[in-house]
């Protein structure tokens, strides 16, 4: 306390105390970093291993249902013999690379649908839930490409020719022609989606706060010594009442 021409006057804040309102100041001996979002819904190491595992095998697995729309929707391209070699129908006709645009254009919708799809399952999935997602696209794409192959036209054109007969026109084998690009729409278009949808709708999780003596968290849990709340005025803080209490003394 302080005599100034009769009047009694307190310090606004005790000498050996740090002033609780300052921004800058570091924090005290004994407190520590609270962590800043603690749910049982967070998933551990290994139980985002097994997720990330999921999500590869159902997203490689949809490359089936990709590879039959495309032998289903990829324009034929049409050939026919003249009894010594096999010729296109159409010479100027654009089925080859319609094959490959039905194909890029098919990958881009399963890339969006399994980028929804994990994360409105998986809200919480981490980096390997997306590395997941991302291998299962390309695998996923990979298949879809097999198979279309597989249950497409034969691959023996000559064969295919000597079958039909000479004048008859058959359809040539499905094939891709820019196969790298094709099969990276999928993981690409996937991971983009999915960044853009956590960033939307994540859950957001509240920043760290110190917890120690005097301290507290930004839940209002007090640390060991209590504190004061965020927005209220404490003992010679401002908007407060003086150290010495109402009376002044």
């Amino acid at each position: 306390m302080a005599w100034h021409d009769g009047t009694v006057t307190a310090p606004l804040t005790p000498p050996h105390q740090p002033n609780p309102h300052d921004p800058w100041q570091s924090p005290p001996s004994g407190s520590h970093l609270a962590p800043a979002y603690d749910s049982p819904d967070d998933p551990d190491t290994a139980t985002e291993l097994r997720q990330a595992a999921v999500v590869t095998v159902l997203v490689a697995l949809a490359g089936i249902a990709l590879g039959l729309l495309w032998l289903w929707l990829a324009p034929r391209v049409p050939l026919v013999s003249d009894g010594s070699a096999v010729f296109l129908q159409n010479s100027e006709g654009e089925e080859a690379i319609g094959a490959d645009g039905t194909f890029v254009l098919l990958a881009a919708v399963f890339g969006v649908l399994s980028a929804v799809a994990v994360a409105w399952r998986l809200r919480r999935g981490g980096v390997l839930v997306v590395v997941g997602l991302a291998l299962g696209g390309v695998l996923g794409s990979l298949l879809a490409w097999r198979v279309g192959i597989w249950l497409g036209p034969s691959s023996d054109v000559v064969a295919r020719a000597r079958e039909v007969g000479k004048g008859v026109v058959f359809d040539a084998p499905l094939e891709l022609h820019a196969v790298v690009v094709a099969v990276l729409v999928w993981p690409f278009v996937a991971l983009a989606v999915h960044v853009l949808l956590t960033a939307a709708f994540g859950v957001r999780e509240p920043e760290p706060a110190w917890v120690g003596e005097g301290w507290t968290s930004y839940y209002g849990e007090p640390g060991a010594g209590g504190s004061v709340p965020p927005g209220s005025a404490g003992p010679g803080g401002p908007g407060g009442p003086p150290a010495g209490g109402p009376g002044g003394s």
